[in-house]
């Protein structure tokens, strides 16, 4: 199953804020059993966020936005999304019951927060106020939150449960290793992917100073509904470490 993750904000887009919601959105979808393949970065404009959400709805088989969802004027995420789709947006009372409680009173700019896509289900934000959206159309699943990391990380784990594919297993573990340059442990990498097929993936990240004094940092990763999916992994790992006290680097 893949997974499409847009980001909504001039501020993204400036470098003034960085993207930490889409690492942890990733992350998230990544351990439910989703491939994210692609990462769309949009500014606050219609056309763009309205755009995004045709080109996500090609690729994903679940979308997930952040931004663009507070009482603002450039606050626009769920208008580009109705205009993507052809939906109408209303009132919904559930979502007016989520946020009354947050405020004294309600005015034209609270109330535009509880404003969503016809047939679709807000969600519960326990540490702020908008409300998350979830709807699915077709067979496309669409999630969108807001902004601030703290509000959408609270939102996701309301709603993870609904979307994390039964029986999934996800293992990254990784370690690292001074003295090793990349480029040295690159053949017997090949040689261990291939040996292995489809079954593991083993990235190297290099640190510090390549020639001098090289770290490496090794991940191995795997994925499935094969129960045996993490002893795979420490035994690449193990060959690895073996490998590597057995050669003079």
């Amino acid at each position: 199953m893949k997974a499409v993750i847009i980001t909504v904000g001039n501020e993204i887009l400036s470098g003034r804020t960085v993207n930490t919601n889409f690492s942890f959105i990733a992350k998230m979808l990544t351990y439910s059993g989703y491939t994210v393949v692609k990462g769309i970065i949009v500014p606050d404009n219609l056309d763009g966020i309205s755009n995004a959400f045709v080109e996500a709805s090609k690729i994903g088989d679940v979308i997930v936005s952040s931004g663009g969802l507070g009482p603002t004027f450039d606050d626009m995420t769920l208008t580009g999304f109705s205009r993507a789709f052809g939906l109408k947006l209303s009132m919904n009372e559930q979502a007016v019951e989520m946020i009354k409680p947050k405020f004294d009173r309600l005015t034209p700019e609270r109330e535009k927060m509880a404003i969503i896509p016809e047939n679709a289900m807000p969600i519960r934000n326990d540490v702020g106020t908008a409300p998350g959206v979830y709807i699915k159309i077709d067979k496309n699943v669409y999630i969108i939150v807001p902004g601030v990391p703290r509000e959408a990380e609270s939102i996701m784990a309301n709603i993870i449960n609904k979307i994390r594919l039964n029986n999934f297993v996800y293992c990254d573990r990784s370690f690292e290793v001074s003295g090793v340059m990349e480029s040295i442990l690159a053949p017997f990498v090949k040689k261990l992917m291939e040996e292995y097929g489809n079954a593991v993936y083993i990235k190297t990240h290099p640190k510090g100073n390549e020639v001098k004094s090289p770290i490496l940092e090794i991940e191995v990763t795997a994925s499935g509904k094969n129960k045996n999916i993490e002893s795979t992994v420490d035994e690449v790992i193990d060959k690895i470490k073996k490998h590597i006290n057995e050669n003079d680097y």
